[in-house]
Protein backbone atom coordinates (compact mmCIF):
# COMPACT_ATOMS: atom_id res chain seq x y z
CA UNK A 1 0.00 0.00 0.00
CA UNK A 2 2.88 2.68 0.63
CA UNK A 3 4.63 1.57 -2.58
CA UNK A 4 1.03 2.65 -4.25
CA UNK A 5 0.97 5.57 -2.21
CA UNK A 6 4.06 6.96 -3.35
CA UNK A 7 3.32 6.47 -7.20
CA UNK A 8 0.10 8.07 -6.93
CA UNK A 9 0.95 11.51 -7.84
CA UNK A 10 4.35 13.19 -8.80
CA UNK A 11 4.49 17.12 -8.56
CA UNK A 12 8.09 18.91 -8.76
CA UNK A 13 6.72 21.87 -10.33
CA UNK A 14 7.44 24.33 -7.43
CA UNK A 15 10.03 24.90 -4.31
CA UNK A 16 7.87 23.65 -2.04
CA UNK A 17 8.47 20.23 -3.24
CA UNK A 18 8.99 17.42 -0.41
CA UNK A 19 12.51 16.60 0.25
CA UNK A 20 13.16 19.22 -2.60
CA UNK A 21 12.55 16.20 -5.18
CA UNK A 22 8.43 15.42 -5.90
CA UNK A 23 5.68 15.41 -3.95
CA UNK A 24 4.49 11.76 -4.37
CA UNK A 25 1.63 11.13 -1.69
CA UNK A 26 0.10 14.62 -1.26
CA UNK A 27 1.34 18.05 -2.80
CA UNK A 28 3.38 20.55 0.34
CA UNK A 29 0.81 23.31 -0.78
CA UNK A 30 -2.16 20.94 0.22
CA UNK A 31 -2.63 19.30 -3.84
CA UNK A 32 -4.73 16.13 -3.17
CA UNK A 33 -3.02 12.97 -5.43
CA UNK A 34 -6.21 13.31 -8.05
CA UNK A 35 -6.38 16.89 -8.75
CA UNK A 36 -2.55 16.41 -9.51
CA UNK A 37 -4.01 13.58 -11.76
CA UNK A 38 -6.31 15.49 -13.06
CA UNK A 39 -3.95 18.63 -13.69
CA UNK A 40 -1.99 15.70 -15.78
CA UNK A 41 -5.16 14.79 -17.76
CA UNK A 42 -5.66 18.18 -18.70
CA UNK A 43 -2.37 19.13 -20.19
CA UNK A 44 -2.60 15.91 -21.82
CA UNK A 45 -5.74 16.60 -23.88
CA UNK A 46 -4.35 20.30 -24.56
CA UNK A 47 -1.33 18.94 -25.80
CA UNK A 48 -3.31 16.58 -28.24
CA UNK A 49 -5.42 19.79 -29.14
CA UNK A 50 -2.15 22.36 -29.55
CA UNK A 51 -1.70 19.43 -31.75
CA UNK A 52 -4.19 19.98 -34.08
CA UNK A 53 -3.89 23.48 -34.34
CA UNK A 54 -0.60 23.60 -35.37
CA UNK A 55 -1.37 21.89 -38.56
CA UNK A 56 -4.14 23.99 -38.68
CA UNK A 57 -2.43 27.47 -38.48
CA UNK A 58 0.38 25.97 -41.17
CA UNK A 59 -2.56 26.27 -43.68
CA UNK A 60 -3.47 29.90 -41.93
CA UNK A 61 -6.70 28.82 -40.33
CA UNK A 62 -6.97 30.20 -36.67
CA UNK A 63 -9.55 30.41 -33.91
CA UNK A 64 -9.04 33.16 -31.02
CA UNK A 65 -11.36 30.94 -29.08
CA UNK A 66 -9.29 28.21 -29.05
CA UNK A 67 -6.53 30.28 -28.24
CA UNK A 68 -8.05 31.76 -25.49
CA UNK A 69 -9.00 28.05 -24.07
CA UNK A 70 -5.77 27.36 -24.01
CA UNK A 71 -3.77 29.71 -21.78
CA UNK A 72 -6.75 29.43 -19.43
CA UNK A 73 -6.21 25.97 -19.09
CA UNK A 74 -2.39 26.27 -18.85
CA UNK A 75 -2.59 28.96 -16.13
CA UNK A 76 -5.12 26.53 -14.05
CA UNK A 77 -2.45 24.23 -13.57
CA UNK A 78 0.01 26.51 -11.71
CA UNK A 79 0.81 25.78 -8.31
CA UNK A 80 -1.64 27.75 -5.96
CA UNK A 81 -4.06 28.57 -8.52
CA UNK A 82 -7.08 25.81 -8.64
CA UNK A 83 -7.36 22.81 -6.02
CA UNK A 84 -10.84 21.87 -6.76
CA UNK A 85 -11.49 18.52 -8.54
CA UNK A 86 -14.49 19.07 -9.49
CA UNK A 87 -13.55 22.13 -11.69
CA UNK A 88 -11.14 20.01 -13.25
CA UNK A 89 -13.42 17.39 -14.42
CA UNK A 90 -15.54 20.31 -15.92
CA UNK A 91 -12.28 21.88 -17.64
CA UNK A 92 -11.67 18.32 -19.06
CA UNK A 93 -15.16 18.22 -20.34
CA UNK A 94 -14.19 22.18 -22.30
CA UNK A 95 -10.98 20.59 -22.76
CA UNK A 96 -13.27 18.14 -25.13
CA UNK A 97 -15.47 20.56 -26.83
CA UNK A 98 -13.03 22.82 -28.30
CA UNK A 99 -11.00 19.96 -29.65
CA UNK A 100 -13.93 19.44 -31.33
CA UNK A 101 -13.94 22.83 -32.20
CA UNK A 102 -10.04 22.43 -33.07
CA UNK A 103 -10.74 19.28 -35.56
CA UNK A 104 -13.59 20.77 -37.38
CA UNK A 105 -11.09 23.73 -37.93
CA UNK A 106 -8.63 21.49 -38.96
CA UNK A 107 -11.27 19.62 -40.97
CA UNK A 108 -11.95 22.79 -42.79
CA UNK A 109 -8.03 23.80 -43.52
CA UNK A 110 -7.69 20.40 -45.10
CA UNK A 111 -10.68 19.93 -47.63
CA UNK A 112 -10.25 23.60 -48.34
CA UNK A 113 -6.59 23.58 -49.29
CA UNK A 114 -6.78 19.50 -50.61
CA UNK A 115 -10.31 19.28 -51.47
CA UNK A 116 -12.97 16.66 -49.58
CA UNK A 117 -10.96 13.32 -49.49
CA UNK A 118 -12.43 10.16 -51.93
CA UNK A 119 -11.95 6.56 -52.01
CA UNK A 120 -8.33 5.60 -53.62
CA UNK A 121 -6.72 2.34 -53.71
CA UNK A 122 -3.10 3.07 -52.12
CA UNK A 123 -0.06 0.31 -53.97
CA UNK A 124 1.83 -1.23 -50.20
CA UNK A 125 5.00 -2.34 -52.38
CA UNK A 126 7.99 0.04 -54.38
CA UNK A 127 8.27 1.61 -57.78
CA UNK A 128 11.28 1.50 -59.77
CA UNK A 129 13.22 4.51 -59.35
CA UNK A 130 14.47 6.87 -56.03
CA UNK A 131 12.15 7.91 -53.42
CA UNK A 132 11.56 9.82 -50.33
CA UNK A 133 9.06 8.48 -47.80
CA UNK A 134 6.86 10.72 -45.62
CA UNK A 135 5.79 9.72 -42.13
CA UNK A 136 3.78 11.66 -39.02
CA UNK A 137 0.68 13.78 -40.18
CA UNK A 138 1.67 17.22 -41.75
CA UNK A 139 0.01 17.39 -45.17
CA UNK A 140 1.32 20.67 -45.59
CA UNK A 141 4.55 19.73 -45.62
CA UNK A 142 3.30 16.74 -47.92
CA UNK A 143 2.36 19.14 -50.22
CA UNK A 144 4.99 20.75 -50.40
CA UNK A 145 7.63 18.05 -51.21
CA UNK A 146 4.84 16.64 -53.58
CA UNK A 147 5.54 20.39 -55.62
CA UNK A 148 9.34 20.45 -55.25
CA UNK A 149 9.86 16.62 -56.27
CA UNK A 150 7.44 16.81 -59.48
CA UNK A 151 9.36 16.47 -62.66
CA UNK A 152 12.63 15.41 -60.27
CA UNK A 153 11.64 11.59 -61.29
CA UNK A 154 11.35 10.71 -57.44
CA UNK A 155 8.64 8.70 -55.91
CA UNK A 156 6.96 9.78 -52.83
CA UNK A 157 5.73 7.64 -50.44
CA UNK A 158 3.39 7.90 -47.48
CA UNK A 159 3.79 6.15 -43.73
CA UNK A 160 1.71 5.66 -41.42
CA UNK A 161 -0.76 8.64 -40.54
CA UNK A 162 0.02 10.35 -43.68
CA UNK A 163 -1.60 7.16 -45.63
CA UNK A 164 -4.89 9.34 -45.51
CA UNK A 165 -3.43 11.73 -48.18
CA UNK A 166 -3.76 9.41 -50.75
CA UNK A 167 -7.58 10.65 -50.51
CA UNK A 168 -7.37 14.47 -50.84
CA UNK A 169 -7.58 14.90 -54.89
CA UNK A 170 -5.21 18.06 -54.00
CA UNK A 171 -2.51 15.50 -53.28
CA UNK A 172 -3.50 12.36 -55.08
CA UNK A 173 -3.00 14.19 -58.54
CA UNK A 174 0.65 14.05 -57.77
CA UNK A 175 1.42 10.81 -59.50
CA UNK A 176 4.42 10.25 -58.11
CA UNK A 177 3.01 10.37 -55.01
CA UNK A 178 3.07 6.25 -55.68
CA UNK A 179 2.03 3.99 -52.31
CA UNK A 180 2.29 3.62 -48.96
CA UNK A 181 5.06 1.63 -47.42
CA UNK A 182 5.08 0.20 -43.33
CA UNK A 183 2.21 0.43 -41.11
CA UNK A 184 1.94 2.61 -37.69
CA UNK A 185 4.55 4.51 -36.70
CA UNK A 186 6.43 1.99 -34.19
CA UNK A 187 7.75 0.12 -37.59
CA UNK A 188 9.65 2.52 -38.71
CA UNK A 189 13.32 1.93 -37.67
CA UNK A 190 12.91 -1.99 -39.47
CA UNK A 191 10.88 0.36 -42.45
CA UNK A 192 13.52 2.68 -42.65
CA UNK A 193 16.51 0.28 -42.33
CA UNK A 194 14.87 -1.33 -45.31
CA UNK A 195 14.29 1.10 -47.71
CA UNK A 196 17.54 2.76 -49.24
CA UNK A 197 15.35 6.08 -49.56
CA UNK A 198 15.16 10.18 -47.86
CA UNK A 199 12.81 10.02 -44.73
CA UNK A 200 11.32 13.15 -43.52
CA UNK A 201 9.48 13.23 -41.01
CA UNK A 202 7.09 16.07 -40.61
CA UNK A 203 5.50 15.90 -37.21
CA UNK A 204 4.87 13.16 -34.13
CA UNK A 205 5.62 10.14 -34.07
CA UNK A 206 9.51 10.31 -35.02
CA UNK A 207 11.50 7.73 -33.43
CA UNK A 208 15.07 8.51 -32.50
CA UNK A 209 16.88 6.80 -35.54
CA UNK A 210 19.42 3.96 -36.23
CA UNK A 211 22.66 4.57 -37.39
CA UNK A 212 22.15 3.13 -40.72
CA UNK A 213 19.99 6.04 -41.82
CA UNK A 214 20.43 8.99 -39.39
CA UNK A 215 22.67 10.89 -42.53
CA UNK A 216 19.09 10.16 -44.82
CA UNK A 217 16.77 11.42 -42.41
CA UNK A 218 15.44 14.58 -42.50
CA UNK A 219 12.81 16.35 -39.59
CA UNK A 220 10.74 19.23 -40.49
CA UNK A 221 8.29 21.67 -38.76
CA UNK A 222 7.94 20.51 -34.13
CA UNK A 223 9.63 17.47 -34.76
CA UNK A 224 13.54 17.29 -34.03
CA UNK A 225 15.83 14.39 -33.96
CA UNK A 226 19.50 14.73 -32.51
CA UNK A 227 22.20 14.38 -35.43
CA UNK A 228 19.47 14.90 -38.26
CA UNK A 229 19.43 17.63 -40.35
CA UNK A 230 16.42 20.14 -39.67
CA UNK A 231 14.43 21.98 -42.53
CA UNK A 232 12.90 25.42 -40.89
CA UNK A 233 10.23 26.26 -43.18
CA UNK A 234 9.49 24.14 -46.56
CA UNK A 235 12.32 24.31 -49.05
CA UNK A 236 13.13 20.38 -49.09
CA UNK A 237 16.18 20.50 -51.21
CA UNK A 238 18.30 19.21 -49.14
CA UNK A 239 15.78 15.79 -49.08
CA UNK A 240 15.15 16.13 -52.68
CA UNK A 241 19.28 15.82 -52.93
CA UNK A 242 19.79 12.99 -50.40
CA UNK A 243 17.18 11.12 -52.42
CA UNK A 244 19.03 11.61 -55.79
CA UNK A 245 21.99 10.50 -54.57
CA UNK A 246 20.58 7.15 -53.07
CA UNK A 247 20.18 4.17 -55.12
CA UNK A 248 16.76 2.95 -56.76
CA UNK A 249 14.57 1.19 -55.56
CA UNK A 250 13.07 -2.03 -57.32
CA UNK A 251 9.70 -2.81 -58.66
CA UNK A 252 8.22 -4.77 -56.14
CA UNK A 253 4.26 -4.66 -55.89
CA UNK A 254 2.65 -5.15 -52.76
CA UNK A 255 0.51 -7.96 -51.49
CA UNK A 256 -2.33 -6.00 -50.29
CA UNK A 257 -3.93 -2.71 -51.55
CA UNK A 258 -5.43 -0.39 -49.40
CA UNK A 259 -8.68 1.63 -49.28
CA UNK A 260 -8.85 5.08 -47.79
CA UNK A 261 -10.37 8.47 -48.37
CA UNK A 262 -14.17 8.04 -46.88
CA UNK A 263 -15.00 11.43 -46.19
CA UNK A 264 -18.36 12.29 -44.39
CA UNK A 265 -20.02 12.96 -47.93
CA UNK A 266 -19.21 10.21 -49.33
CA UNK A 267 -20.57 8.06 -46.09
CA UNK A 268 -23.43 9.75 -45.66
CA UNK A 269 -24.07 9.84 -50.17
CA UNK A 270 -24.95 5.91 -49.19
CA UNK A 271 -27.01 6.66 -46.43
CA UNK A 272 -30.53 5.94 -47.53
CA UNK A 273 -28.98 2.60 -48.50
CA UNK A 274 -27.41 1.94 -45.19
CA UNK A 275 -30.83 3.10 -43.95
CA UNK A 276 -32.62 0.19 -46.03
CA UNK A 277 -29.87 -2.39 -44.61
CA UNK A 278 -30.26 -1.72 -41.11
CA UNK A 279 -34.10 -1.86 -41.06
CA UNK A 280 -33.93 -5.51 -43.00
CA UNK A 281 -31.12 -6.48 -40.55
CA UNK A 282 -28.67 -6.71 -43.52
CA UNK A 283 -26.55 -4.62 -41.36
CA UNK A 284 -26.85 -5.13 -37.45
CA UNK A 285 -24.36 -3.01 -36.07
CA UNK A 286 -21.62 -0.40 -36.89
CA UNK A 287 -18.24 -0.24 -34.73
CA UNK A 288 -15.65 2.08 -34.78
CA UNK A 289 -12.69 0.48 -34.17
CA UNK A 290 -9.20 2.83 -34.39
CA UNK A 291 -7.08 4.97 -32.21
CA UNK A 292 -3.61 5.63 -30.99
CA UNK A 293 -1.68 2.13 -32.36
CA UNK A 294 1.00 1.26 -29.65
CA UNK A 295 3.16 -1.69 -29.71
CA UNK A 296 2.09 -2.90 -26.73
CA UNK A 297 1.55 -6.86 -27.03
CA UNK A 298 -2.31 -5.89 -25.78
CA UNK A 299 -2.72 -4.45 -29.05
CA UNK A 300 -3.42 -7.64 -30.75
CA UNK A 301 -6.69 -7.10 -29.39
CA UNK A 302 -8.47 -4.89 -31.82
CA UNK A 303 -7.20 -6.82 -34.80
CA UNK A 304 -8.95 -10.08 -32.89
CA UNK A 305 -12.10 -8.23 -32.15
CA UNK A 306 -12.49 -7.41 -36.01
CA UNK A 307 -11.55 -10.66 -37.22
CA UNK A 308 -14.31 -12.28 -34.74
CA UNK A 309 -17.25 -9.64 -35.70
CA UNK A 310 -20.11 -11.18 -37.55
CA UNK A 311 -20.49 -10.98 -41.16
CA UNK A 312 -23.32 -8.30 -40.85
CA UNK A 313 -21.80 -5.40 -38.86
CA UNK A 314 -19.37 -2.64 -40.87
CA UNK A 315 -16.23 -1.54 -39.24
CA UNK A 316 -15.42 2.42 -39.41
CA UNK A 317 -12.07 3.25 -38.59
CA UNK A 318 -9.24 5.69 -38.66
CA UNK A 319 -6.01 7.16 -37.18
CA UNK A 320 -2.52 4.95 -37.16
CA UNK A 321 -4.93 2.15 -35.21
CA UNK A 322 -6.53 1.15 -38.26
CA UNK A 323 -3.11 -0.85 -39.61
CA UNK A 324 -4.41 -3.56 -37.05
CA UNK A 325 -6.98 -4.26 -39.34
CA UNK A 326 -7.01 -2.32 -42.61
CA UNK A 327 -5.63 -5.26 -44.72
CA UNK A 328 -7.83 -7.37 -43.45
CA UNK A 329 -10.83 -8.30 -46.97
CA UNK A 330 -14.04 -7.78 -44.88
CA UNK A 331 -16.13 -7.95 -47.76
CA UNK A 332 -19.27 -5.67 -48.75
CA UNK A 333 -22.64 -5.90 -47.74
CA UNK A 334 -25.00 -4.75 -50.81
CA UNK A 335 -21.99 -2.86 -51.88
CA UNK A 336 -21.19 -0.83 -48.76
CA UNK A 337 -17.95 -1.97 -47.42
CA UNK A 338 -17.21 -3.47 -44.16
CA UNK A 339 -14.41 -1.64 -43.53
CA UNK A 340 -14.26 2.00 -44.24
CA UNK A 341 -11.13 4.17 -43.70
CA UNK A 342 -11.99 7.81 -41.94
CA UNK A 343 -8.39 9.52 -41.95
CA UNK A 344 -6.03 10.30 -39.66
CA UNK A 345 -6.95 11.09 -35.78
CA UNK A 346 -8.52 14.15 -36.37
CA UNK A 347 -10.72 13.05 -38.37
CA UNK A 348 -12.01 11.73 -35.81
CA UNK A 349 -14.88 14.90 -36.40
CA UNK A 350 -15.55 12.87 -39.42
CA UNK A 351 -17.07 10.24 -37.62
CA UNK A 352 -18.99 12.44 -34.91
CA UNK A 353 -20.71 13.85 -37.73
CA UNK A 354 -21.42 10.76 -39.47
CA UNK A 355 -22.97 9.24 -36.33
CA UNK A 356 -25.11 12.70 -35.49
CA UNK A 357 -26.44 12.79 -38.97
CA UNK A 358 -27.53 8.56 -38.72
CA UNK A 359 -29.06 9.59 -35.70
CA UNK A 360 -31.03 11.94 -36.95
CA UNK A 361 -31.69 9.50 -40.40
CA UNK A 362 -32.69 6.99 -37.67
CA UNK A 363 -34.80 9.76 -35.41
CA UNK A 364 -32.81 9.09 -32.40
CA UNK A 365 -29.98 9.58 -29.74
CA UNK A 366 -26.23 8.85 -30.78
CA UNK A 367 -26.55 6.45 -27.82
CA UNK A 368 -29.19 4.42 -29.13
CA UNK A 369 -27.42 3.86 -32.47
CA UNK A 370 -26.29 0.47 -33.21
CA UNK A 371 -23.19 2.02 -32.73
CA UNK A 372 -19.92 1.39 -30.37
CA UNK A 373 -16.69 2.65 -29.97
CA UNK A 374 -13.62 0.64 -29.43
CA UNK A 375 -10.44 3.12 -29.12
CA UNK A 376 -7.10 2.13 -28.83
CA UNK A 377 -5.00 5.01 -27.19
CA UNK A 378 -1.29 5.66 -26.92
CA UNK A 379 -0.39 9.01 -26.56
CA UNK A 380 -2.01 12.77 -25.88
CA UNK A 381 -4.10 13.25 -29.14
CA UNK A 382 -5.92 10.44 -27.75
CA UNK A 383 -6.71 11.92 -24.49
CA UNK A 384 -8.16 14.96 -26.24
CA UNK A 385 -10.35 12.76 -28.60
CA UNK A 386 -11.56 10.49 -25.59
CA UNK A 387 -12.67 13.97 -23.77
CA UNK A 388 -14.47 15.39 -27.04
CA UNK A 389 -16.44 12.18 -27.29
CA UNK A 390 -17.37 12.31 -23.66
CA UNK A 391 -18.54 16.02 -23.72
CA UNK A 392 -20.73 15.13 -26.39
CA UNK A 393 -22.44 12.42 -24.26
CA UNK A 394 -21.67 9.04 -25.80
CA UNK A 395 -21.64 6.29 -23.59
CA UNK A 396 -20.54 3.06 -23.06
CA UNK A 397 -17.00 3.35 -25.41
CA UNK A 398 -14.55 0.79 -24.71
CA UNK A 399 -10.82 1.77 -24.18
CA UNK A 400 -7.36 -0.41 -23.98
CA UNK A 401 -5.13 -1.56 -24.66
CA UNK A 402 -4.48 -0.40 -20.67
CA UNK A 403 -6.35 1.86 -18.18
CA UNK A 404 -4.29 5.56 -19.02
CA UNK A 405 -1.92 6.02 -16.55
CA UNK A 406 -3.11 8.94 -15.16
CA UNK A 407 -6.55 7.56 -13.92
CA UNK A 408 -6.72 6.88 -10.18
CA UNK A 409 -9.61 4.69 -8.75
CA UNK A 410 -11.54 8.28 -8.01
CA UNK A 411 -11.01 9.25 -11.93
CA UNK A 412 -12.44 5.72 -13.02
CA UNK A 413 -15.50 5.97 -10.83
CA UNK A 414 -16.36 8.81 -12.43
CA UNK A 415 -15.87 7.75 -15.90
CA UNK A 416 -17.23 4.73 -14.95
CA UNK A 417 -20.12 6.34 -13.77
CA UNK A 418 -20.86 9.70 -15.48
CA UNK A 419 -19.66 8.21 -18.47
CA UNK A 420 -20.16 4.22 -18.82
CA UNK A 421 -16.49 3.91 -19.84
CA UNK A 422 -15.27 0.28 -19.98
CA UNK A 423 -12.00 -1.52 -20.31
CA UNK A 424 -11.61 -4.18 -23.16
CA UNK A 425 -11.31 -7.41 -21.98
CA UNK A 426 -11.17 -10.18 -25.03
CA UNK A 427 -12.78 -9.89 -28.34
CA UNK A 428 -15.18 -12.56 -28.22
CA UNK A 429 -16.54 -11.74 -24.76
CA UNK A 430 -16.49 -7.93 -25.74
CA UNK A 431 -18.60 -8.64 -28.90
CA UNK A 432 -21.23 -10.61 -26.99
CA UNK A 433 -21.88 -8.22 -24.21
CA UNK A 434 -22.07 -5.64 -27.03
CA UNK A 435 -24.61 -6.75 -29.25
CA UNK A 436 -26.46 -8.35 -26.48
CA UNK A 437 -26.88 -4.96 -24.78
CA UNK A 438 -27.96 -3.22 -27.93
Amino acid sequence: MAEKEKLDMFCYQCSQTARGTGCTVKGVCGKEATVARLQDNLLLATKGMAAYLYHARELGYTDTKIDAFLERAFYSTFTNVNFDAEDFVNLAVEAGKMNIRTMQLLKKAHIETYGEPEPTKVQTGTVKGQGIIATGHGLKALGELLKQTEQTGINVYTHSELLPAHGYPGLKKYKHLVGNLGKAWFDQKQLFSKYPVAILGTSNCVLIPKEDYRDRMFTTGPARLPGVQHITGYDYTPVIQKAQSLPELEEKPGDVILTTGFSKSVVLSLKDKIKHLVQTGKINHFFLVGGCDSPLKKAVYFREFVQSLPKNTVVLTLACGKFRINDLNLGEIEGIPRLIDLGQCNDAIVAVEIAEALAELFGMGINELPLTLVLSWMEQKAVAILWSLLALGIKGIYLGPILPAWVNDDILKVLKEKYDLRLISNPDQDIEQILKLK
